[in-house]
């Protein structure tokens, strides 16, 4: 409500209408607690459990027909694996707690470190932060890798958090994944091997391997194709795991000092970024070769 007051200056009467400087000053304060903040009270606590390394891991939704529909090459397209994990870069940039991802075909798995407190450690923050950042930038990436070759329409990525408590659990759910890497590799190398190659249909391709083993698939390709599948790339066999590494990178500046020409001097410097590797993670070595992913079990 408006107050209306009347005031004399100096022989004259004039009036004035003022608006209290509370009310305005306390409005905002009061929507703030208002009647209807009790809806808060259904949100649902999601914070994740202390001393667990938290892996967010994410696959493309209904991928097959978005691979047929940008014509990704069969069975495997390095413009698409190379944008994945540009876009994984993306993600271990923007959220540093990240020790380690690993990828392969649609998937990447992110884990966070254990005594990470970002986003309060609440599951549904860390994950939809991951799926946004990790979705945007396959878009915002996509010319780098596929050219003038047009996104048709915007890709989608579902998203799970899993806690693991120990340094053993993490290292197997690594190496679980890397194993369907190789599973599904191997199968689909030799399956398109037989349409592309051997002239059999889809179909055809199927009803062969129903029933094979990994040494039944590895026979077919050496001995009718003459391919060794331990031949082929890392990058197929493997999958991708990043990591942050401290580098020496050196660099030209051009500097001119007192009473001297401008010339050209080179600057060495440590950096922190993430590195690429195309290898073995189940067994030990690559976890000695980089200590300082795990932390200690009695933290």
């Amino acid at each position: 409500m408006l107050n209306q007051k009347t005031y004399r200056f100096r022989g004259c009467i004039k009036s004035c209408i003022l608006t209290p400087l509370v009310r305005l000053f306390n409005s905002s304060s009061t929507m703030a607690k208002s009647k209807f903040e009790y809806v808060r009270n259904f949100e649902t606590d999601d914070t994740c459990l202390r001393n667990c390394y938290v892996v967010v891991r994410l696959d493309g939704r209904n991928f097959h027909k978005f691979a047929e529909q940008h014509n990704f090459a069969k069975p495997n397209d390095n413009r698409a694996l190379g944008l994945m994990s540009r876009s994984a870069r993306s993600v271990m940039e923007e959220l540093e707690d990240i020790v380690i991802a690993y990828g392969q075909s649609d998937e990447f798995s992110f884990v966070f470190k254990r005594t990470s407190n970002w986003f309060k450690r609440r599951a549904s923050k860390l994950m939809t932060h991951v799926a946004s950042q990790f979705s945007s930038s396959y878009v915002f990436y996509w010319k780098e890798f596929f050219g003038e070759q047009p996104l048709l329409y915007p890709p989608g990525f579902d998203g799970r958090v899993v806690l693991y408590p120990s340094n053993r659990n993490l290292k197997d759910y690594l190496s679980w994944r890397q194993a369907d890497c190789h599973i599904n590799n191997l199968y689909n190398t030799v399956f398109w091997t037989l349409v592309q190659n051997g002239g059999l249909t889809t179909t055809q391709a199927e009803d062969r391997l129903k029933g094979t083993l990994a040494a039944d698939k590895n026979e077919i390709l050496f001995s009718e194709f003459d391919i060794n599948y331990n031949k082929e790339s890392l990058l197929h066999r493997k999958g991708t795991a990043l990591i942050w590494e401290k580098r020496d990178e050196t660099v030209t500046k051009r500097v001119k000092l007192p009473n001297e020409e401008e010339k050209e001097v080179h600057v060495t410097r440590t950096r922190r970024s993430v590195h690429a590797h195309h290898c073995d993670i189940i067994g030990d070595q690559f976890w000695e070769e980089h200590p300082d992913i795990l932390e200690d079990d009695n933290c």
